[in-house]
């Protein structure tokens, strides 16, 4: 038990939390994070590589992956050349925490946003979440594996 003085006069029971029950709430905001860094990009090279390392310390050597295959295909390139915006809007994170690895998929928006045009994208991925230590790089405490994009399609086009 911990007891709080409040200015030296009253004395009240602090409660402690389990840090367990606030896991489920951790983990999806885990994966929305990693989701916002790893797939709103900006057409400035610094950014991009500044928010592309944030999420990949959230994540093993597949998403890495991810960012290696559309670096070799230009995807940066031309979101820089094109002064290119792409925001990214989760709409939910749905975790699975009957077994262990936990598994996550998120269901997602992208707005890719050029001078002419918005394109409005569907974006679905699968992962799991291993338990790992906390720091400042990655407070939750997880680390997404297995990332696999499962769908990334034009839902719509609107000229600007």
């Amino acid at each position: 038990k911990i007891y709080v003085l409040d200015g030296g006069k009253s004395l009240m029971l602090a409660l402690s939390q389990d840090l367990s029950q606030n896991r489920p709430a951790e983990a999806r905001e885990h994966v929305r994070r990693f989701h916002e860094l790893f797939f709103g990009l900006s057409p400035q090279k610094d950014a991009i590589e500044h928010n592309i390392n944030r999420a990949l310390q959230l994540a093993d050597k597949s998403a890495y992956h991810y960012y290696v295959d559309f670096a070799e295909k230009g995807y940066y390139n031309r979101l820089i050349s094109g002064n290119i915006n792409q925001v990214v809007r989760v709409d939910s994170v749905v975790c699975d925490f009957s077994g262990y690895p936990y598994r996550a998929r998120t269901y997602a928006r992208q707005m890719i946003i050029r001078e002419s045009n918005v394109t409005e994208r569907s974006l679905v991925t699968d992962c799991q979440l291993q338990n790992t230590s906390r720091s400042d790089d990655n407070p939750n405490g997880f680390i997404i594996e297995h990332l696999t994009i499962l769908e990334n399609k034009d839902i719509r086009s609107v000229e600007r």
